[in-house]
C-alpha cells in the first residue's frame, strides 16, 4: 500500500508540473520527494518478497491498513516540506508584501 499510495501521488505531482507553463509553485520539489519515496518502498517490496515469497501477496488485513496510514503520512510530510520550502522561497511575493503592509501601518 505505501508503494501504490507514493506513485499515485509521484504521478499525479509529475503531471502537474508537466502541465504548468512555469514552476513558479516549485512542483519539482513534490516530484523528488515523491518518486525517491516510491524508489525506498519499491526496494523494500523488494527484498520482502525475497524472505516471503508468495505469502507477500497475501497480507493480513491490519498490515493493510497500517500500510496505507504510513503511506499517506509519507504523502502529508511531503506536502509539508514543499509548503515550507514555498514559504521560504515565497516565489509571487505574497508574504513579503503582507510584511511590508503590516510595517507600514504600525510606522
Amino acid at each position: 500500500m505505501t508503494l501504490l499510495i507514493t506513485v499515485f501521488a509521484a504521478i499525479i505531482a509529475t503531471v502537474k508540473w508537466y502541465t504548468r507553463k512555469d514552476d513558479t509553485m516549485m512542483t519539482g520539489i513534490l516530484i523528488f520527494l515523491y518518486w525517491g519515496a516510491s524508489l525506498m518502498w519499491l526496494v523494500d517490496a523488494i527484498f520482502e518478497y525475497a524472505e516471503l515469497g508468495a505469502e507477500y501477496f497475501a497480507p493480513a488485513v491490519e498490515d493493510m491498513v497500517n500500510d496505507a496510514f504510513l503511506g499517506l503520512s509519507v504523502v502529508a510530510l511531503g506536502l509539508v516540506i514543499w509548503l515550507v520550502r514555498l514559504l521560504i522561497a515565497d516565489p509571487k511575493g505574497v508574504i513579503k508584501a503582507a510584511l511590508q503592509k503590516t510595517e507600514k501601518k504600525e510606522a
